[in-house]
């Protein structure tokens, strides 16, 4: 898919959420989430408090997803995932204000608060614009990956430099992240990425190791 192919919107993202999470959740934890989004929407500062609870009100099994979810890559999402991007999606805010709020519920949130921020930003992009792109620096500084993963979503398709768009895409290569999960690829990989991904695959046959099949079929189809 290119990178037009994979924006999806605030409405668009929140209603395959939904869709998704009414099947799986109970009488009660849909009586939260829904109580937990009028007040996200009244009031961005509730976040910080609703955010932590979503694991234990909600749950965090897996969901099974379709559509949007899916765009462009294999997507894997827990309950307690989509609920919380639900909830960032309901933030009264947008622009500067938007950029800010999410910079700090990622700042102060544990790895599963983090990973919620950066899905959402698939779906905030356009009202954030690059400003969001420190948030995507600092999940690939580190071996998460979780984060990694999130990272390479469809908000760095489109907003990453062409340099570090490839660093992010080795760095899911060094962590075991599969390059199924890397949004765009084909559409953003080029002839400086080949090159990388090459001069990975030698340095690892000079060194008697196995090249990861990822990087054998990334080379072979390209």
């Amino acid at each position: 898919m290119t990178r037009e192919e994979l924006r999806v919107t605030r409405e668009e993202l929140r209603k395959e959420l939904t869709e998704a999470l009414a099947p799986v959740l109970d009488a009660e934890a849909s009586t939260w989430l829904a109580g937990a989004r009028e007040r996200v929407g009244g009031d961005a500062g509730a976040a910080a408090v609703l955010l932590p609870a979503v694991g234990r009100r909600c749950g965090r099994g897996p969901l099974p997803v379709r559509g949007t979810l899916r765009r462009g890559r294999p997507a894997s999402w827990t309950v307690d995932d989509a609920a919380r991007v639900v909830l960032l999606l309901e933030l009264p805010c947008t622009g500067e204000a938007l950029t800010a709020r999410l910079d700090d519920l990622y700042r102060h949130g544990d790895a599963h608060e983090r990973r919620a921020v950066l899905r959402s930003l698939d779906a905030l992009g356009a009202e954030v614009g690059g400003a969001a792109l420190p948030l995507l620096h600092d999940a690939l500084r580190t071996n998460d990956t979780r984060l990694v993963a999130a990272a390479v979503g469809p908000y760095g398709a489109a907003r990453l430099p062409a340099p570090a768009w490839r660093q992010a895409v080795l760095k899911c290569v060094f962590t075991g992240v599969p390059l199924s999960v890397v949004a765009g690829l084909d559409d953003r990989a080029d002839a400086e990425l080949t090159r990388m991904m090459t001069d990975y695959a030698r340095e690892r046959t000079a060194a008697g190791r196995d090249v990861p099949a990822d990087v054998a079929r990334f080379l072979e189809v390209r």
